[in-house]
């Protein structure tokens, strides 16, 4: 038993929940609508979860601050119809330019962000609340009430949602996934192993005793929303090349749904503790869930977003009651493998430095 609390930290035991709650989901819609596993299901499922997983590794960088971000919906719309936009009138554009385009212009906006949270010592939810509002207005100021169709788009952009890196039957294995699934892995290294992702965890879990330690707490927390802007801007350039016509409600509630994403993935809306193999299990929940509800119900969108508040409400729920326990019990046994406390999360980033 003391060896498996050694190696199982409690937000492991969410991660392994959520995994039985996945497999138990799809046994269950398996039964109810026919057809279910096919190779369409699949693919509807898991190229949508590439975009949201894409927004959610972004923004876990920024609730591990004990920060948040509530305008990356409009910002992978205004970078999706922006990209679109200089594609539909330079058919020639270099697939590369046009991704640095839309990551470029997603990292402008998390500047913004940053800055005002980090120097200008706004509470995010304030900043970010504001920017949603004023990157959509932007977006459709921009727009003109005109919408990026198809016909417009180079071939090579509307090929690239169907790309494949490889096919086992009828199941495609997309290339968009691919690239989801890489960040995935490249993020949870950044936060598991180098002394940024370390400073992370401390400023999340104690910003007080981070910055009497001396970190930088300031240019941390705004490199953060940076690379949430960046990994936005990604987004919107997978998103056009999805859905190809983009108007100017393009992207919008994505924020939601990245939250919910994040939270139901076992991160800790209070900073400090969270994995990005969470968040990218919370978002392969979610669309699982949302995919087939709405083949099997055939719900709305209303609720759709009813449905997300609950799982956001029942995260929070569980991580205040049940895992905050066993956190608990995991450090009054002193095994935990990560550290719960702000001074522990501080003495073990400052070694890294």
């Amino acid at each position: 038993m003391e060896t498996i609390k050694r190696y199982l930290r409690p937000e492991q035991i969410r991660e392994l929940s959520l995994v039985f709650l996945i497999v138990v989901t799809l046994i269950f819609f398996g039964t109810q609508i026919e057809g279910y596993y096919s190779g369409r299901t699949f693919n509807r499922i898991t190229t949508t979860v590439a975009i949201i997983a894409v927004v959610a590794v972004g923004e876990t960088l920024v609730i591990l601050t004990r920060n948040y971000d509530l305008s990356v919906g409009s910002i992978v719309g205004f970078t999706a119809y922006f990209a679109g936009t200089q594609l539909a009138n330079n058919n020639e554009m270099a697939p590369l330019a046009a991704i640095l385009l839309a990551v470029g212009m997603g990292a402008i906006m998390g500047l913004i962000n940053g800055v005002l949270v980090a120097y200008g010592r706004v509470p995010s939810i304030i900043v970010t609340l504001g920017t949603l509002a004023i990157f959509r207005a932007l977006l459709v100021n921009y727009s003109g009430a005109k919408t990026v169709t198809t016909d417009s788009l180079p071939q090579w952009l509307l090929d690239l949602a169907r790309a494949n890196l490889f096919q086992v039957g009828e199941f495609d294995f997309r290339l968009m996934v691919g690239v989801a699934l890489a960040l995935v892995v490249i993020f949870q290294l950044v936060i598991t192993y180098l002394p940024f992702g370390r400073r992370l965890y401390a400023i999340g879990s104690n910003p007080e005793a981070a910055r009497t330690a001396g970190f930088p707490t300031q240019r941390i927390v705004m490199t953060a929303y940076v690379l949430c802007g960046m990994l936005s801007g990604l987004a919107g350039f997978m998103f056009l090349a999805r859905f190809g016509n983009i108007t100017v409600v393009a992207a919008q509630g994505m924020e939601l749904s990245a939250i919910a994403a994040v939270v139901v993935g076992g991160v800790n809306v209070f900073g400090g503790s969270g994995t990005m193999i969470g968040a990218l299990l919370g978002a392969l929940m979610i669309n699982t869930l949302e995919q087939s509800l709405i083949r099997w119900l055939q719900i709305s969108e209303f609720w759709r977003d009813a449905l997300l508040g609950l799982l956001i409400l029942l995260a929070v729920a569980t991580d205040a009651v049940i895992i905050n326990r066993l956190r608990n019990l995991w450090a009054r046994s002193g095994l935990q493998a990560r550290p719960t406390s702000g001074a522990q999360a501080v003495e073990e980033a400052g070694h890294d430095a």
